[in-house]
């Protein structure tokens, strides 16, 4: 749990034969390459929108001089943190790496509320260390229905709407997070769709190529209809034959009509954990989180 107050840089810290240190975007391919191998499913350009909200906030434990555990503990404000890519490779797991590379990185968070999605059966290990579940979430995929036409009121994303919306997202998100939305918005491969009701945004979202089919985050709107005008609008942009995910948080009801209406079916599950009080997001706008893995 992170301590009380501001802590410095971690060094690099020595845990018998491994090593902890900052990871560089270079670097976190390999720990992308691992979560995909774990069937997570990551976007393949999620570091290079990820990285530099942090950069010092991505951790790789090393043995040797080789890669053998990682998490991440970005700082997106100075109250909220999220932690994720908690991992240790296949062949060295069972030797207390994992516990030793959380140790060296989470006091990068300081006295930040550290948020982070679970798999059901660690929620006694995040408990210990002071996690605190608030609610799950879903993770949805299939290939979703093509309902037909798409809404007048969806539009491409163009550099016009920046503002308002990185000033939507900050409703539904626990930090300003102006710059890596700019990233999310233009990445290669990503497609932003923003739902425009007389003039003003009134929800927007981006699907992305990830390792396996699409995944469709965030997806924050208004309406349920809105959110619905926003899917098809998206996964009208992807090709037939690719699944798409999206990742519900419950007890969001609409957001499981959204996915079960369009096709999709309960994949898997996470809980989202918190280790104090976090700003409160306007959950009611919120469809699909952006990514489990960041936040």
């Amino acid at each position: 749990m992170p301590p009380t107050g501001e802590a410095p840089h971690p060094q690099p810290t020595a845990a018998g034969e491994l090593t902890v240190e900052p990871a560089t975007s270079d670097d976190w391919h390999q720990v992308v390459r691992w979560a995909a191998d774990e069937q997570w499913n990551p976007g393949r350009d999620d570091t290079a929108c990820f990285h530099p909200t942090d950069p010092a906030g991505f951790f790789l434990g090393r043995r040797a001089g080789r890669a053998v555990s990682a998490v991440s503990v970005v700082n997106y404000s100075d109250r909220y943190a999220f932690l994720g890519y908690y991992l240790v490779h296949p062949d060295h797991r069972g030797q207390g790496l994992g516990l030793a590379t959380w140790r060296a990185a989470v006091p990068h968070a300081g006295a930040r509320t550290v948020g982070l999605d679970a798999v059901p059966a660690q929620q006694p290990t995040y408990r210990r260390a002071g996690f605190t579940p608030a609610h799950d979430t879903i993770r949805y995929g299939g290939h979703p229905t093509r309902p037909g036409a798409v809404s007048p009121h969806v539009v491409p994303v163009t550099g016009c709407h920046l503002d308002a919306l990185a000033a939507y997202d900050r409703r539904c998100f626990p930090a300003d997070r102006r710059a890596f939305v700019a990233r999310w918005l233009t990445a290669p491969g990503h497609i932003a769709r923003a739902y425009v009701r007389d003039g003003a945004i009134a929800g927007y979202g981006v699907v992305r190529p990830a390792h396996t089919g699409h995944r469709v985050g965030p997806l924050f709107a208004d309406t349920p209809e809105a959110a619905e005008a926003l899917f098809d609008a998206l996964t009208a942009c992807v090709e037939p034959s690719a699944e798409v995910f999206l990742d519900a948080p419950e007890p969001r009801r609409a957001a499981h009509t959204l996915a079960t209406s369009r096709g999709l079916t309960p994949r898997s599950h996470t809980v989202r954990m918190y280790t104090g009080p976090v700003p409160p997001p306007d959950r009611q706008r919120t469809f699909g989180v952006t990514s489990l893995e960041l936040g």
